[in-house]
């Protein structure tokens, strides 16, 4: 059965009632289980959990053969430029500290393959009390739905000794956050092209480079982008 990011969403949220569900983590060795009560192992135990919950549900999807490459799963297995699901988690009590994506192989990917910015983020929050972890919520969410400006550049990102890293997340989900994700791609390709140029590694370099991915993407897509 072949399902959209959306599709699957509801599917896994609406369908199977996943938010609120309580799950234990234990490791058996020699006659001998112990319950883990470290987070070290959520994230991938919850994308092995999906994975195998897709299997049982006889959802289409290819997962990428390269763990550390993007995307973690294909929805659409006939055309990889549709159907990008990536697979994020992180403690409730904490907020969201992954990242979205490296900064510098996300701008060049770009330039080859734009649709990229049309990906599926599928993000579990949880709540972790000795081995029992509790599903606290769900979320599908396109990149610039997750981004956000910040006090230092104009899209938040990892920064350490004056290098930037990774594109980082915001609290999406709160009120209170002083900086709102961003509303549209358009809006997140402005603010990353500013940033690049703002930037002292990638300003001279920066030229045409926002030109270029709004061309790639009419190219891959048919869809014309107006990007200030």
């Amino acid at each position: 059965m072949k399902v959209t990011g959306e599709q699957l969403y509801k599917k896994l949220v609406e369908e199977h009632k996943i938010i609120g569900e309580k799950a234990v983590i234990n490791f058996s060795l020699k006659n001998l289980t112990i319950s883990v009560e470290t987070k070290d192992t959520v994230g991938n135990l919850l994308q092995e959990w999906l994975k195998a919950w897709m299997r049982k549900e006889n959802i289409d999807f290819e997962e990428n053969t390269n763990s550390q490459s993007f995307p973690d799963f294909y929805l659409d297995k006939e055309n990889k430029r549709r159907g990008l699901l990536e697979v994020k988690s992180f403690d409730w009590d904490r907020g969201p500290g992954f990242d979205l994506a490296n900064f510098d192989s996300y701008c060049n990917s770009l330039l080859e393959n734009s649709y990229r910015i049309d990906s599926d983020y599928l993000i579990f929050a949880y709540q972790m009390e000795g081995s029992e972890i509790t599903i606290k919520n769900v979320w599908l969410k396109k990149i610039w739905q997750l981004s956000c400006p910040s006090g230092t550049y104009p899209i938040k990102v990892q920064e350490k000794k004056q290098v930037i890293y990774n594109l980082r997340p915001g609290t999406w989900y709160s009120e209170r956050t002083n900086y709102k994700p961003f509303i549209s791609k358009e809006e997140f390709l402005s603010a990353l092209n500013e940033t690049r140029y703002l930037y002292p590694q990638t300003r001279h370099g920066n030229g045409h480079w926002l030109k270029n991915v709004l061309k790639n993407y009419e190219a891959h897509t048919g869809v014309s982008m107006a990007v200030k």
